[in-house]
């Protein structure tokens, strides 16, 4: 299907950028929001973890958690094993994140809305293949 790619990337980039926009008041941005959005699923993690979920270099991966720590979002907290770092969102960062999840809820709501349930579903469901495809 000719055309995917483009149509794809075509809505990715706004989708970024409208989503950097909504969560700039809280001086984040959507690659420091994907650490938030692992840590509250997962509740504590390591950087090799969030690492490998992402696909993103340790280095890339550890820079957005010193950032994270300036702003008080988020703290090393003792592992089973001492050498690797074990992180948690504070209190801070889990009221941020409910803050920053209902208002991106919201922007979901509103850049799906005329379409129905089906496709929607249909869309999401092909994604995990695509990027089994990729891997």
């Amino acid at each position: 299907m000719q055309g995917f790619f483009r149509s794809y990337l075509s809505v990715y980039r706004p989708l970024i950028q409208a989503l950097n926009e909504l969560l700039r008041p809280y001086e984040l941005s959507y690659s420091l929001w994907q650490v938030m959005l692992y840590l509250h699923e997962h509740a504590q993690a390591s950087l090799v973890e969030i690492s490998n979920y992402y696909g993103i270099e340790k280095p890339g991966v550890t820079r957005r958690v010193q950032r994270l720590e300036e702003l008080g979002y988020l703290i090393c907290v003792p592992g089973s094993d001492r050498r690797e770092k074990s992180l948690a969102l504070t209190a801070q960062g889990e009221r941020i994140y409910a803050e920053c999840r209902a208002q991106i809820t919201a922007l979901e709501t509103r850049v799906t809305a005329g379409i129905a349930p089906g496709p929607l579903e249909q869309i999401v469901a092909v994604f995990p293949q695509l990027l089994a495809n990729l891997k």
